[in-house]
């Protein structure tokens, strides 16, 4: 084995372990890929994600440099959750991009993403660039009313939806304060009308 190889501990059998046998360590060359392999659990935030086992279609180019192997394409993926506003089941489709260096050497405690002998596993990368590109405020629509405060009923099912003039019950007893306040100061409370001399 050439001094400096990493061995790698990756399965070459894992959804996302590469193989870079054909360019590592010849700069220049380079390899196209598109394949589909099924969502691992936890690409997620808290009202949306990506299911686990819905297709992830992949199309990358691994292209060999001085330093390792750079992984460049785009990731497509499902997604499913519920509006923020009005609890919808909401589903859709998003692609994002990628972008790796691979590098042959590396500090076993930094961050850099490494190849393991001529292997390398994508799916830290892919889980990354999901995640980061989900909304964490999803939406049916933009404009999205949500629902009535009142009974729960959604506003873009009924746009007229309303409950009269039901005055909400956290004010009544502010309300009843008022009740019979509203005639003339000094008045009469029949007539409204100031009580003249004889009259008192």
């Amino acid at each position: 084995m050439p001094e400096g190889v990493r061995v790698s501990t990756l399965d070459s059998r894992a959804p996302f372990v590469l193989d870079t046998h054909e360019i590592a360590r010849r700069p220049g060359t380079q390899r196209e890929l598109e394949f589909t392999e099924k969502a691992p659990a936890g690409m997620r935030v808290d009202m949306l994600g990506v299911p686990e086992g819905s297709d992830v279609d992949l199309e990358l180019r691994l292209e060999s440099v001085m330093e390792g192997v750079l992984v460049t394409g785009t990731a497509s993926v499902h997604t499913s959750g519920e509006c923020v506003r009005c609890l919808k089941d909401i589903d859709g489709e998003m692609t994002v991009d990628l972008q790796e260096l691979y590098v042959y050497d590396g500090d076993e405690d930094d961050d850099t993403a490494r190849l393991e002998g001529d292997l390398f596993d994508l799916e830290p990368v892919l889980r990354d660039a999901v995640v980061l590109a989900l909304p964490h405020n999803p939406l049916c629509v933009p404009d999205c009313p949500g629902l009535c405060p009142e009974c729960g009923a959604r506003l873009a099912d009924d746009p007229e939806h309303t409950h009269g003039d039901a005055v909400d019950p956290r004010w009544s007893a502010l309300s009843q304060m008022f009740e019979g306040n509203d005639r003339p100061a000094g008045g009469s409370e029949e007539t409204g009308r100031e009580p003249g001399p004889d009259e008192e």
